[in-house]
């Protein structure tokens, strides 16, 4: 028995050698240069660089690694089937997955989760600024009317850290919104004593004795008002820096106070000096700034509790931590997942993730500006109103945080049997029995409706001032669902005949067959006008139609891929089954929103996961967002400087 058992110990590791042996991996020059070379160099080379992209200088797999976010992008296009274009031979299935696997496996194999990427100093924008007055002050304070308007190239998002510059007249702005929001606090006594509810009021007599005291006698200056400042100033201050103060702060904040104390009218020199300090909190780079402090190292570093909290807080709030958020960052730690995880789920329950829903929402599908003004022609569509034009806006947020908060299912984005309607929405929309002004959840009788595609308010956003446009639907269904952007147009694309495509009931799809029949503008065509013309059923303000006046509208067509449709909900059952796609997008969108800075390189381990945690998951809201707030880039950091600082 003895034998047998040293017999067995010898051959079992052969055994599982034999079982679990991995294929070899490919190797770039031997087995991956040669297919891009019969099918991608002829394009992508030093004398035709296509696209921008030169593949033919790769020459060693080190070389492609400095480039991988370009071989990423090669990636997808090989998936998608964009590439090689229709003009050119295709890859044979065996070819495809060949370079799929072996660019994939050669990346992944590149990548160590030891770099978070770099988070630059991020200012408050608009929304966080408003949200942070309301939540620290109680001032509904309009930012985004009162401050010059934030600059673009976000990607797509306000909050993007290297868009959040501040000008001289911003700063500017800051100091006189600081008065103004103090006026309002100190003018309503219900949010001043709030603020300070024991403020420091002695009787005339006390003063007198007091100042005699001061005037007639060696001994100092009474230390009480100051003692009871500090009881209001410090709470507050750490409150708006998002964390504890340092010595160096409180003993600042003492000698400003004691300073407007000493010159100012004994009346109300208490509040006046309250008063300067919070306005100079309200100033402070601490308070304008997220910011999260650089350590004396040259590796990456987890943040601290308060930072992560704020972290978390912007995220899913646009505003700063509660008190429980705060007690949980001083009481214990945040990088337990247990403890991450437990707050996330409090906080999506609260009220205010619903500004996470709106911010969120309307920035990735593209329909903020609906709340501020009208992108279609009054003359021509004189029924869309102020009051439908919100109507359409709120539609999109109310669903987005059902199915963010209830449904918990982000594939309902793409399709469901419900919506959110008021009175007048659903009569724009043609369903009957909707009553009054108030948003509410409405179980639809068919599909037209139900997602994203069937909203008035994406509908409106992907049409132009007069008319739809189908070039404009399929790429917006081509980047903000399936990730799959077409390239930029050709300098010599030319356009539609406006003239023609502008009038009422256009036949749309004669004009643009005629477009596409150009070579240049034919590949991204292709991709993009099935897709749109399968959603005209829809005119430009998000109204049903049949026809285009007498003509009846034909919504059946082929997608690139190959998938055949008719119409809306056939398309949107197409769309459900690129569920790697849409998890991708929705990942990548998600990410830049909470981290500030766009998906890099050095993320894809992230990325993969975040998608994989979707599909095994049945795409489960809440936990895409355990995933993303327990990743390495959202709790760890790198200095803004590759050397090392020293202390």
């Amino acid at each position: 028995m003895a034998k047998l058992f040293k017999l067995l110990s010898l051959l079992l590791p052969c055994f599982f050698t034999l079982v679990y042996a991995q294929e070899p991996a490919l190797d770039f020059v031997e087995d991956i240069r040669p297919v891009l070379d019969q099918h991608c160099f002829g394009c992508h080379n030093v004398g035709k660089v296509a696209g921008g992209i030169n593949l033919e200088r790769y020459e060693s797999e080190g070389h492609m690694v400095e480039d991988g976010h370009i071989w990423l992008q090669a990636v997808k296009q090989l998936q998608s089937g964009q590439m090689p274009p229709d003009s050119e031979p295709p890859l044979s299935p065996e070819e495809k997955e060949l370079l799929v696997k072996g660019i994939n496996d050669i990346l992944v194999k590149s990548l160590k989760e030891n770099n978070p990427g770099r988070v630059v100093i991020r200012r408050l924008n608009h929304t966080e600024y408003h949200y942070t007055v309301l939540d620290l002050l109680g001032v509904d304070f309009d930012a985004a009317a009162y401050f010059p308007s934030d600059g673009s190239g976000g990607a797509g998002f306000d909050n993007y850290a290297q868009t959040l510059f501040v000008t001289p007249l911003k700063f500017e702005r800051y100091y006189d919104a600081a008065e103004i929001i103090l006026q309002q606090v100190y003018e309503q006594p219900e949010l001043w004593r709030k603020l300070v509810p024991h403020s420091y009021q002695t009787s005339w007599w006390q003063r007198f004795l007091s100042w005699i005291t001061h005037v007639f006698s060696n001994e100092t200056a009474d230390e009480t008002p100051v003692t009871e400042a500090e009881a209001v100033i410090f709470p507050f201050a750490s409150k708006a820096y998002r964390r504890f103060l340092k010595p160096a702060e409180k003993e600042a904040f003492r000698q400003l106070f004691r300073k407007v104390y000493a010159g100012a009218t004994a009346a109300n020199r208490f509040d006046a000096a309250i008063l300067e300090i919070f306005r100079a909190i309200l100033v402070s780079p601490h308070f304008l700034y997220r910011i999260e402090e650089e350590q004396p190292v040259d590796y990456p570093y987890p943040l601290s509790n308060f930072e992560l909290a704020s972290r978390l807080s912007y995220f899913l709030w646009s505003s700063l931590p509660d008190q429980a958020l705060f007690e949980a960052a001083y009481r214990e730690n945040l990088h337990d997942s247990l403890v991450l995880s437990r707050e996330v789920r409090r906080m999506l329950q609260d009220p205010r993730a619903k500004r996470f829903s709106e911010s969120f929402a309307t920035q990735w599908f593209g329909v903020s500006r609906l709340k501020e003004d009208s992108p279609v022609d009054p003359e021509r569509f004189p029924e869309f109103t102020p009051s439908l034009r919100q109507a359409m806006y709120q539609e999109l947020v109310e669903y987005f945080h059902y199915t963010l908060t209830q449904s918990h299912h982000f594939l309902d984005l793409i399709d469901s049997d419900y919506t959110f309607l008021n009175e007048e929405l659903a009569r724009h929309y043609g369903i009957p029995d909707v009553i009054g002004d108030r948003m509410r959840k409405v179980t639809l009788q068919d599909r037209t409706r139900g997602g994203v595609l069937g909203m008035g308010s994406v509908l409106v956003s992907t049409s132009l001032p007069l008319r739809t446009s189908p070039v404009l639907r399929g790429k917006w269904v081509l980047e903000e669902i399936l990730g799959t952007p077409p390239p930029p147009p050709p300098p010599d694309a030319g356009v539609l005949p406006e003239e023609q495509a502008d009038k009422e009931n256009a036949p749309l799809r004669d004009l643009l067959a005629l477009h596409r029949a150009s070579p240049d503008c034919m590949s991204c065509h292709q991709k993009m006008d099935p897709i749109g013309l399968g959603m005209e059923n829809y005119d430009a303000i998000g109204r049903w139609r049949e026809a285009y006046g007498e003509d009846p509208i034909i919504a059946w067509d082929t997608l690139a891929s190959g998938e055949v449709f008719n119409g809306p909900v056939e398309l949107k059952q197409i769309l459900l089954t690129k569920e790697e796609n849409f998890a991708r997008i929705l990942s990548e969108k998600i990410f830049t929103y909470a981290i500030g800075r766009s998906v890099e390189f050095v993320d894809e381990p992230t990325m993969q996961r975040m998608v994989k945690t979707l599909l095994e998951n049945d795409f489960h809201t809440e936990q895409l967002i355990l995933a993303l707030v327990n990743s390495y880039p959202f709790r760890y950091k790198v200095n803004d400087f590759d050397q090392k600082l020293k202390l």
